[in-house]
C-alpha cells in the first residue's frame, strides 16, 4: 500500500476530489483530509489519529526497545548469582513481554502528543488554510489515483510514501 500527499486549496476542491476519487472505487476508508482546526468539511473524510500522530510507530518503537530492556535485565538476573529465584525459561520471556508492554505503552502516550512527520511538513500550509489529503492505494491502482488529482487539481504536487501502518478497510 502506498499513500499520496498532497495539498489542496479550499473545501470545495476537496469535495470535488474526494467525490471524483470515490466515483473511481476508491473506499472513503482510504481517503483522509486533514484541515485546519475549526475548518467546516463538511461530509469530507477526517483523518484520524493514526493518520494525523506518530501513534503506530512509537508504539513499534517503544515495544521494541521495552522487549530489548526487559530481556536484557532477565539476563542481568540470571546471570547474578542468587539474582533469580525463578528459572531463565519463565523469567526471560516473562520480562521481555513485560518490557514490551511497558514500552508500547509509554511509545503510545509519547506518540499520541507528536504529529506525523510527514504532515509537520505540510503544518504551515495546513495552517494558512489549505488542506492536506492522503490517500491510500495500492501499486496497481496508483497512477489512476494520480491522475485524478492531477485532473482536478492540476497545481498539486502529489508525493507518493510508504505508510508505517496498514490503510483503513
Amino acid at each position: 500500500m502506498q499513500r499520496l500527499h498532497f495539498l489542496v486549496r479550499d473545501v470545495p476542491t476537496a469535495q470535488m476530489l474526494v467525490n471524483d476519487l470515490l466515483r473511481a472505487n476508491i473506499p472513503e476508508g482510504s481517503i483522509h483530509v486533514i484541515a485546519r482546526e475549526g475548518t467546516p468539511l463538511g461530509n469530507l473524510p477526517e483523518a484520524g489519529v493514526t493518520q494525523r500522530t506518530d501513534l503506530v510507530p512509537a508504539l513499534e518503537r517503544g515495544a521494541a526497545l521495552g522487549g530489548v530492556t526487559g530481556l536484557l535485565a532477565g539476563l542481568v538476573a540470571v546471570a547474578v548469582p542468587g539474582g533469580a529465584v525463578v528459572s531463565a525459561a519463565t523469567l526471560l520471556p516473562a520480562l521481555a513481554l513485560g518490557g514490551s508492554a511497558v514500552g508500547a505503552w509509554v511509545g503510545g502516550m509519547i506518540g499520541l502528543n507528536s504529529d506525523d512527520a510527514r504532515v509537520k511538513q505540510f503544518a504551515a500550509a495546513i495552517d494558512a488554510g489549505q488542506l492536506l489529503i492522503l490517500v491510500d492505494a495500492t501499486p496497481e491502482r496508483a497512477p489512476a489515483v494520480e491522475a485524478i488529482v492531477r485532473r482536478v487539481c492540476p497545481t498539486a504536487r502529489p508525493e507518493w510514501i510508504n505508510p508505517t501502518i496498514p490503510p483503513a478497510s
